[in-house]
């Protein structure tokens, strides 16, 4: 009837029969099973929505993870987004032959597991680039290859401290630090950030003291400050007779815009107590997913064996092409390039801001970095005006959600770094008229 051969019918039968929606009886036949739990389609599609909105059952830290929001990466970025860099000019050409020549070199090697520290080119090439240019006490195997500087945070902070112990985090900080923190159920101390960076003062006077300080010394997230040398020693001097732990985040140090960077604070450490946080997601290219730590040597051993537990460790293929690509100089001739270029940029935004948005906000101009913050005027709130440019197709990241401890003064950040002038240009010219057409109704308090 079917037109099908018996052997169709009787594997038809025997999936039917493994599958559990019949029983096959010798001497009686086969007949449809007794199955109390099974739904249609649209009745499962009913349940599985109820699901979806009932509250989940998490633990203490899920529910910490999960109400913290966790972070967002815009997939497609439009100005103002901060934190992108310029992906356009990257030498695509020259990835795919050094990546084509590590595949030619290691052969099949190249697609096994790595070492879960890191490849050890690639580590070696990264304590070179440190100890040449940031001037830190780096050797290979003091070196942890990670996939980012979250997961660098998401790691220490469970590793080096218990749930209930105190971290002091500057104020504004890193709102993805904070997270980290929260969600390993850390005890977060915000302390002010002036013009020379996290005010050291307040740490060393607080009785009750820390486990840890969580900083951006070099160019500070989100006010650009760099932290004074007498504050970086009175620091590392305090680290050291507390046995407390000292995570620099060297973020966007690359980027100064006038002079050489400083140097790094675990450069100036005799102590052993810094460990110094890296990625390559802003020098390089987002979707690289290689970050890095350089640990005090007796944290060696337990970060890496900590490692394994998260992701195993970072592909090997992309390891080795950077390793060489850093090797033959190109990473350092990018760095170069990026920088003039980032200069160039941030410069066209703070005159185009002065020009077309001046009534409305006041720029706070950076050395350097991908980013510059913006205070709103006296009478205008926050949220209002980042509204307005989104419905014009520009985003701001609003500043209040970076402080912690104290009233943040209402403001935005504007992202540089991924536009060109005549793009910024634009973008600023739509961000006025968005403003101006909200009115006053709108954009003031």
């Amino acid at each position: 009837m079917l037109g099908v051969s018996r052997d169709m019918i009787e594997a038809a039968y025997t999936q039917l029969h493994a599958e559990g929606f019949i029983e096959r009886r010798v001497g009686s036949g086969s007949f449809v099973a007794e199955i109390t739990e099974f739904h249609s389609g649209q009745l499962r599609l009913r349940r599985d929505a109820l699901l979806r909105n009932q509250a989940p059952n998490l633990s203490k830290r899920g529910a910490a993870m999960f109400n913290g929001g966790g972070l967002r990466s815009i997939l497609a970025p439009q100005p103002f987004t901060h934190g992108v860099p310029e992906i356009r000019t990257f030498p695509l050409q020259l990835w795919e032959r050094l990546e084509r020549q590590t595949l030619r070199d290691y052969g099949t090697k190249a697609l096994l597991h790595c070492d879960p520290q890191g490849a050890e080119p690639l580590r070696t090439a990264i304590a070179d680039y440190l100890s040449r240019e940031r001037g830190a006490r780096a050797t290979a195997d003091r070196v942890l290859v990670l996939t980012s500087a979250q997961q660098a945070m998401t790691l220490c902070a469970p590793m080096l401290l218990d749930p209930g112990d105190r971290i002091f985090i500057e104020d504004p900080a890193y709102h993805g630090a904070r997270k980290a923190f929260d969600a390993a159920g850390l005890e977060s101390i915000p302390v002010r950030v002036d013009r020379q960076g996290i005010v050291v003062d307040e740490i060393i006077a607080d009785p009750r003291g820390a486990k840890a300080v969580s900083l951006t010394p070099s160019h500070q997230f989100p006010t650009g400050a760099k932290l004074s040398l007498h504050r970086q020693l009175a620091l590392i001097k305090w680290a050291a007779h507390r046995q407390a732990w000292l995570l620099e985040d060297d973020y966007d140090s690359e980027f100064h815009s006038a002079g050489k960077p400083t140097a790094c604070v675990q450069g100036l450490d005799r102590h052993d107590r810094t460990i110094y946080i890296g990625t390559f997601t802003k020098s390089v290219f987002p979707s690289l997913r290689i970050g890095y730590v350089v640990l005090p040597p007796q944290l060696v051993k337990p970060m890496t064996v900590a490692r394994t537990l998260l992701d195993g460790h970072t592909a090997q293929i992309t390891q080795l092409t950077l390793a060489r690509f850093m090797e033959g100089g190109h990473f350092g001739a990018c760095i170069r390039t990026m920088r003039a270029i980032y200069a160039e940029r941030l410069e066209a935004l703070a005159s185009l801001v002065d020009k077309h948005l001046s009534s409305f906000v006041e720029a706070c101009v950076p050395i350097g970095g991908l980013q510059m913050p913006c205070l709103l005027s006296a009478d205008i709130a926050e949220p209002a005006p980042i509204d307005a440019a989104g419905q014009a197709g520009v985003n701001l990241f609003g500043l209040s959600a970076l402080h912690a401890a104290r009233r943040a003064e209402p403001g935005f950040l504007m992202g540089s770094a991924a536009y060109t002038p005549g793009e910024i240009k634009v973008a600023v010219k739509k961000l006025a008229n968005a403003l101006q057409t909200a009115g006053s109704g709108t954009i003031h308090k």
